[in-house]
C-alpha cells in the first residue's frame, strides 16, 4: 500500500531563483537588444523615481518603448522582475576586503551595517521588498555569506551568531526604513528634513505636557540649530551600531569566548 502524504510538505517557496525556465528562443516579435538586464535596470530606476506603488508592467513597458507582452519573454510575473530588482540593488553593497588577515571584525560589520543602511536610503521601494522576497539571490547571498565569515572570526561562535546578525541587520532596517518614510513624507510636502523636524520643534516647544521630550531632544542637539537632522541621524546611527558591536563582544566574553588569532599571511612561492 502506497504511503500517503501531506501535499503541503511537498510545496517549496515559490522564488525566481529556484525556478528553471527554458532559455528563450528568439522569435520575429520579441523586441531586438532588450534583454534581461536592461529591463532589471529601468525596473530599478523606476522604482527609484516613482515608488512601488506606482510600478506595473505596463509603466515599465512604456519607459522600455515595449508591449507589456514582451516583458513575459523574460519574467513570468511582476514579482519575478520585482525579485531581481532587489537582488540588483544588493549588487550595491560594498563587501569586505578578505585578503586582509589583520582587518577588525568589528570594523568590518560596522561596514556592512552602514553599506545596508546606503543601500536601503538609495532605494526605499527595497526594505518592503526584502521582507516579501526570500532574498536568495546571487548578489544577496554573497552579502549573506560575507557577514557570515565576519562574524566567524568575531569568536562569539556558531550558536550565538544567527541572533547577533539578526540583531543587528534588524536594527539597520528598521533605521533606514523609518528615515526613508520621514523623507518620503517631506519630499510629498515639499520640504526638507530640516524643516520638518524644525516644525516638529515649534509645534511642541510650548505645550507642557511635551517639555520632557523637549528638554531631552535639547540635550541630544535634536531641538537645536547645530548641525542639520541628517548629521543628527548619522550620529545616532553611528552610536547605536556601536552599541549593536558593544552587545556581540559582551556576549562573546560571557561565552567564554575571546577574539580568534589572526590568520598567519599567506605565503606565495
Amino acid at each position: 500500500m502506497a504511503a500517503a502524504t501531506n501535499g503541503r510538505a511537498e510545496q517549496r517557496p515559490h522564488s525566481v531563483w529556484l525556478t528553471q525556465r527554458p532559455p528563450l528562443r528568439r522569435k520575429a516579435e520579441q523586441p531586438a537588444g532588450l534583454g534581461l538586464d536592461r529591463i532589471v535596470a529601468a525596473t530599478v530606476r523606476l522604482l527609484d523615481d516613482e515608488g512601488l506603488a506606482k510600478f506595473s508592467m505596463r509603466r515599465l513597458a512604456a519607459e522600455l518603448g515595449v508591449t507589456a507582452m514582451s516583458l513575459y519573454w523574460y519574467v513570468d510575473t511582476k514579482d519575478d522582475l520585482l525579485e531581481r530588482a532587489v537582488d540588483a540593488v544588493a549588487g550595491e553593497l560594498a563587501l569586505p576586503d578578505e585578503s586582509d588577515a589583520d582587518a577588525d571584525w568589528r570594523d568590518q560589520l560596522r561596514e556592512l551595517a552602514t553599506t545596508y543602511r546606503d543601500v536601503l536610503l538609495r532605494h526605499p521601494w527595497a526594505p518592503r521588498l526584502l521582507g516579501e522576497f526570500l532574498n536568495i539571490g546571487p548578489r544577496s547571498t554573497a552579502f549573506s555569506d560575507a557577514t557570515l565569515r565576519v562574524m566567524a572570526r568575531s569568536g562569539l561562535g556558531p550558536d550565538g551568531t544567527s541572533g547577533a546578525l539578526a540583531s543587528l541587520f534588524q536594527f539597520v532596517y528598521g533605521f533606514a526604513t523609518i528615515r526613508s518614510l520621514h523623507e518620503a513624507r517631506c519630499r510629498a510636502a515639499g520640504i526638507s528634513l530640516d524643516e520638518h523636524v524644525a516644525q516638529f520643534v515649534s509645534a511642541i516647544s510650548d505645550r507642557p505636557e511635551y517639555a520632557e521630550t523637549m528638554d531631552l531632544s535639547s540635550r541630544a542637539g535634536w531641538a537645536t540649530s547645530e548641525g542639520g537632522a541628517r548629521e543628527m541621524l548619522d550620529r545616532d546611527f553611528a552610536f547605536a551600531l556601536d552599541l549593536q558591536i558593544a552587545g556581540i563582544e559582551a556576549m562573546r566574553e560571557k561565552a567564554g569566548g575571546t577574539d580568534p588569532a589572526p590568520a598567519p599571511p599567506k605565503s606565495h612561492p
